[in-house]
């Protein structure tokens, strides 16, 4: 391989850590969380105002807000659930399956091949957007009718965090 080719993939790497999620070990426990990149921690406040907008009921400049956001930084996992919650809320199952599969999708893509060599508790906050997002896909699924792959999101949130927080095995019938 080209000394070229190798540092273009380098580069590469290194950009897709800068720009998406990754994982790490916290230290001193044996569990582990998301590490948003800069482009997502940066948008705390706007998030916050985000949640103040729909507090507020003003949905429609939430809407305008979230999309912007998701120009700025696509990884933005909160900002995907909130518009699959928004479109929860209106009863298009489509379009929330939509925005929640992106945010699971981009967190699962932060796990080594095989998935995290440990649990991925709820409890830390930097994983919540993630599991409320598969929380919102499950829903979404047995909405759609699309049952088994509801009980896969489901079986993969269980077994990241078994203490099943959100009550997702709920979702299915399971008790």
């Amino acid at each position: 391989m080209t000394k070229k080719r190798k540092r273009r993939q380098k580069e590469k790497r290194a950009k897709r850590s800068i720009e998406g999620l990754a994982l790490r070990r916290v230290p001193d426990e044996n569990v582990f969380e998301l590490v948003h990149s800069p482009c997502m921690t940066e948008r705390a406040e706007d998030l916050e105002e985000v949640y103040a907008m729909l507090d507020a009921g003003e949905v429609n400049l939430a809407l305008i807000e979230l999309r912007w956001l998701l120009e700025e930084c696509k990884e933005l996992l909160e900002a995907h659930k909130l518009l699959g919650e928004i479109a929860f809320a209106d009863g298009d199952l489509t379009l929330a399956r939509s925005h929640f599969g992106r945010a699971y999708e981009l967190g699962l893509k932060a796990f080594p091949k095989g998935g995290p060599p440990g649990p991925l508790p709820y409890a830390r906050s930097p994983n919540r957007a993630f599991f409320e997002a598969g929380r919102g896909l499950a829903r979404c699924l047995a909405g759609l009718g699309e049952s088994k792959l509801a009980a896969e999101v489901v079986g993969q949130l269980l077994a990241l965090d078994p203490g099943d927080p959100l009550a997702v095995k709920h979702l299915l019938g399971r008790t």
